[in-house]
């Protein structure tokens, strides 16, 4: 497909440590529109090898507000359930401008490797060096060999690689929304993970149109309270978790946002560094980055300060264990046993709902009300369409519960400027009961 897109999907076998490439075709763009749609299409196509894919939003590292988000589709040993896991930081824009829309990852390799995949280019590397090492040792490794600091990195740790029920795909140094145990899959595949970049750019088929609408889109998204605001204390502050962002203050170095994003949903802690410091730290690794509301807050429900939750999320990163899972099946409480539990757990999490869509997000509107009842069920279904929504088009899946303003039928208006081609509600409807269905 000519426009929004790089027109090429990759398929990896590690089996045999041969890849091809096939075309985005625009008969499937127009029937399974992006991002989830055309993951969950590509993993029952190839389902026999039990196969990760990786795909990116239709809009993508665009200039539609928040499109900063790819999405990873595997079964998860979680649920036994087809999932879809949000891919975000800045790691969702750089696999697009790496050269591939979609990855299809199939069989296991017979010793640990990564995927080198750099401007339409993919090399099955050997990860004897880093296998064993935490994520940060082996982020920190890739980006030295390759000679690029903005490399970005989807990796597992020593949880994955011990493939334990709760491993996490971590992105660049940290924790991800992967709650559904994909870290566990990359583990049985012998593979490490990826490591991203490139210097791709995008067509629209109407470019000018196309940045106007979304800057107009952008205006009325401005015209919120939350603008105002920013950070993940104020986020657990708004959805009921009370005082989150007093008891953070104290650590809480910097606030940043994902790609085009309006809201920064990226909290910088710092445990060993002054958080009021200006310039460059001289200490290495003084915190951690911190987007996921609901591992913090039980932090805080367990009694623990927010400088020892900041050093547990840190510990977790490194390790790719999901955190809460850890707060909420370990029975421990201090940062020590804690720490200490990671290689014993076992259990799994609760979900609500169909478990498609992880629960990293939210499970309620943030800041606005989206004109919902008090109904648990009605909140649910409307949490459901939006997060396949978000993953469909590459929406930033928190953004996507704060404003009213992102709606389906500006979505499709700009994906048909960009793409020209005609997709309406109906295709959109079919697409939605898709990718949600648990299967």
């Amino acid at each position: 497909m000519e426009y929004l897109s790089t027109d090429k999907i990759l398929i990896v076998d590690l089996a045999t440590s041969e890849s091809e490439e096939e075309e985005v075709e625009e008969s499937l763009v127009s029937s399974k529109i992006g991002g989830a749609g055309i993951t969950k299409y590509l993993y029952e196509k190839y389902q026999d090898d039990d196969p990760i894919v990786i795909g990116t939003g239709l809009l993508t590292g665009t200039t539609y507000p928040a499109s900063a988000t790819s999405v990873m589709t595997a079964k998860s040993p979680v649920t036994g359930k087809i999932c879809h896991c949000p891919v975000i930081f800045k790691v969702g824009v750089e696999i697009k401008y790496s050269g591939y829309d979609y990855i299809v990852v199939k069989g296991a390799a017979n010793s640990p490797v990564y995927l080198w995949i750099h401007d339409g280019v993919a090399d099955i590397m050997d990860a004897s060096n880093i296998w064993g090492k935490d994520v940060w040792e082996s982020t920190d490794y890739l980006r030295g060999f390759a000679g690029d600091d903005l490399l970005q990195t989807m990796l597992i740790g020593k949880a994955g690689e011990n493939q334990l029920d709760q491993a996490q795909v971590c992105f660049n140094h940290w924790s991800s929304p992967d709650r559904f145990g994909i870290g566990k899959i990359f583990g049985s595949k012998n593979l490490k993970g990826f490591a991203f970049r490139g210097m791709g750019l995008l067509d629209a088929a109407d470019p000018e149109s196309f940045l106007s609408r979304s800057l107009e889109i952008l205006k009325d998204i401005k015209k919120n309270d939350f603008i105002s605001k920013k950070g993940i204390g104020e986020l657990g502050d708004a959805i009921g978790n009370h005082d989150l962002s007093e008891w953070l203050a104290p650590i809480v170095h910097r606030h940043s946002a994902d790609y085009f994003t309006p809201y920064a949903t990226i909290t910088g802690l710092f445990m060993d560094e002054d958080p009021n410091l200006v310039e460059e730290t001289k200490v290495q690794e003084p915190g951690v980055l911190v987007t996921d509301i609901n591992a913090l807050n039980s932090c805080k429900n367990l009694g623990l300060s927010a400088e020892n939750a900041g050093r547990f999320l840190k510990a977790c990163a490194k390790y790719g264990i999901d955190p809460l899972a850890v707060t909420t099946l370990s029975g421990k409480s201090s940062l020590d046993e804690l720490q200490g539990a990671f290689d014993g757990l076992t259990g799994t999490l609760e979900y609500e709902g169909k478990a498609v869509f992880s629960p990293w997000a939210p499970l309620k509107p943030i800041f606005n009300d989206f004109g919902l009842s008090d109904d648990r069920d009605e909140v649910i279904s409307w949490w459901e369409r939006r997060q396949a929504i978000a993953l469909i088009f590459g929406i930033h899946p928190l953004f996507i519960l704060m404003s009213p303003e992102i709606t389906e039928e500006n979505l499709l208006e700009l994906a048909n400027i960009g793409t020209d081609l005609d997709i309406g509600l109906e295709a959109l409807n079919e697409v939605v009961s898709y990718v949600s269905e648990p299967a």
